[in-house]
């Protein structure tokens, strides 16, 4: 007999045992750091155009990043 749909579905759903998000999640908040500091000072150096740039650039990025993309 043939095994019905829902128990395959319930398979696909079931993401078995958690991973550790608590390592991503900290290499995303150091990283953020890293490059808010970086731009941070490109503005303070003069460079306003290119650290507002990398500001925003890196906002982007991360966003992506923290919604899976």
């Amino acid at each position: 007999m043939a095994e019905d749909d829902f128990g395959l579905w319930e398979r696909e759903l079931d993401s078995g045992p958690p991973d550790d998000e608590a390592a991503g999640g900290r290499g995303m908040v150091v990283v953020a750091g890293l490059t808010a500091t970086g731009c941070t000072a490109m503005i303070a150096l003069g460079e306003v155009p290119l650290g507002t740039a990398g500001l925003v650039l890196s906002s982007i990025i991360l966003l992506l990043w923290r919604i899976g993309m």
